[in-house]
Formats: structure tokens, C-alpha cells, sequence
């Protein structure tokens, strides 16, 4: 009896101790969404005063005269090929060092690797000047091309690893019955691979999403910019109007809380699925 009360109190403060993490994290983005509905005169009564009605209006301001509508959309047109390739780039790259051999195979493995470790501030200058010779600074393909070479070393490693860990016998069970390697991608590990190509499809979107200094550096069109800079510029405009301010963050923030909560269940089974085999 002392040891099972022991293990329910280990439980409960388990619980305890997860329900605190997640308040820290829920409330901050709470506090933002309420105050993106307050008026300048709700804030003065203070931050965790309810407002007398929604203010949806500043929802609106930051959607139209801060142009969130315009940043979406560039948004949307840059994730989408980013995200589609990198995932199908992920697949095949992932595939050959799965189980595949090729000279230089650790060579390029180590190579992708260090591709990893190199922040954005190192090639940035060079990715510029690489992009002006090309003629595509100010396009979407300056957004979208280096983010697809940026997306493809995390992809591989990922991808690999998870086929790595899928079951040995099925696959030599497809080569036994001689399905040349594409049928045995498309039939056999494709469909295994649901919840780590979620997961893959979740990182690359949360990074595309939020990438900041790609777009800062070789792109100064403001009908080409992108959500996260468009909030730059958009504060340095509405700094006084706290709320719109707040509403076009949330405007922001919005679209991963809702591609998280889609894919929840694919992405904990893709970075758990390992550890129960």
C-alpha cells in the first residue's frame, strides 16, 4: 500500500509539475490575444482587465492597412514549394543513405552534417551577391530556392534515421519477391513513413514560417515580404497602437498554433516511434 500511495504521489506531482509548464507557456500567448482585443482605452484599466466588448477591428487594421494580407499570402506561396520539395528531396536523399551504397557515401554524410552547423549569418552575404548575379533578388525564387537548399541536410539526416528503424524483414521480404528500389520507396516504406514525414513537414514549416533574415536580406519589395518581416516593419508603424500591434502578432503567430494542432498526433508518434522499437 505505501508504495502504490508513493507512486501516486509521484503521478500527481508529475502532473502538477506538466499543468505549471504548460500555463507558462499557454498564458504569455493568452495575454497577447486578449490585449489584440482591448481598445488604447482598455489598456489603461490594465493588462488582465477584460475589454467591455471584442475590439475585432484591430484584426482588421492589421489585416488591411498593415498589410498582413499581402505578408500572408507571400508567406503561403514560400512555404508551400519549400515545404513540398523538402519533404520529397527529404524521401529520396533519406532513402539513399538508408540503404544505398555510393562512393564518398560517409563523405557526404559528414558534409551534410557540417551544412547544419553553419548558421545563416555565415553565407548570407555570399547567398546575396550569388542571388543579384542570378537576377533574382526581389522574386519569390530568391525566398524559396535557398530556403529548399537550407531544408534538404535536416531533411536527409531526418528521414534517414527514420528508416533506419522500420522493419528489417519487410523490406528484405520486397527484395526476396525482386521489386526494383522505387516500388519498394513507393509501396512498402512510403507508407510506414506517415507520421515522420508529418513531423518533417512541421519542422520545415515552423522554420519557413519564421524565417526572418532570408527575406530581410534579399528582398526589400514590400509586396514580396514575408509575415515575420512584415511585423518588423509593421511595428516600427504602430509601435503607439499597442493592440493592432498585438492583433497583427497573433495574425502571425496564428497559422503554426492551427498546423501544429492538425498534425499533434503524427508528429509525437514520428519523434517516439524509435524509442518503442
Amino acid at each position: 500500500m505505501a508504495a502504490i500511495s508513493s507512486r501516486a504521489a509521484q503521478a500527481a506531482t508529475f502532473r502538477l509539475v506538466m499543468w505549471g509548464f504548460t500555463l507558462m507557456t499557454v498564458f504569455p500567448f493568452g495575454l497577447l490575444l486578449l490585449t489584440s482585443l482591448k481598445s488604447k482605452q482598455d489598456l489603461f484599466r490594465g493588462a488582465f482587465v477584460l475589454p467591455d466588448r471584442p475590439h475585432f477591428e484591430n484584426y482588421v487594421s492589421a489585416w488591411v492597412d498593415g498589410h498582413f494580407g499581402v505578408y500572408f499570402w507571400n508567406s503561403v506561396i514560400v512555404v508551400i514549394p519549400v515545404v513540398g520539395i523538402g519533404v520529397l528531396l527529404g524521401l529520396l536523399t533519406g532513402f539513399a543513405f538508408a540503404f544505398l551504397s555510393f562512393p564518398f557515401k560517409k563523405t557526404l554524410f559528414v558534409m551534410l552534417t557540417l551544412g547544419m552547423m553553419v548558421p545563416g549569418e555565415a553565407y548570407i552575404i555570399p547567398l546575396y551577391y550569388e542571388m543579384r548575379w542570378l537576377g533574382l533578388l526581389n522574386t519569390y525564387a530568391a525566398l524559396i530556392l535557398p530556403q529548399i537548399a537550407m531544408s534538404v541536410p535536416f531533411a536527409t539526416l531526418f528521414m534517414a534515421s527514420a528508416m533506419q528503424q522500420l522493419p528489417r524483414d519487410i523490406l528484405e521480404a520486397a527484395r526476396i519477391d525482386g521489386a526494383p528500389r522505387g516500388m519498394i520507396l513507393r509501396k512498402v516504406i512510403l507508407p510506414l513513413m506517415g507520421p515522420a514525414i508529418s513531423s518533417l513537414g512541421l519542422f520545415l514549416f515552423i522554420w519557413t514560417w519564421n524565417e526572418f533574415l532570408i527575406p530581410l536580406v534579399l528582398v526589400n519589395d514590400d509586396a514580396l515580404r514575408t509575415m515575420p518581416l512584415g511585423m518588423l516593419f509593421f511595428q516600427g508603424r504602430y509601435t503607439v497602437n499597442i493592440p493592432v500591434l498585438t492583433a497583427g502578432a497573433v495574425i502571425v503567430i496564428f497559422p503554426i498554433i492551427i498546423v501544429y494542432l492538425i498534425f499533434q498526433r503524427k508528429f509525437i508518434e514520428g519523434l517516439t516511434a524509435g524509442a518503442s522499437k
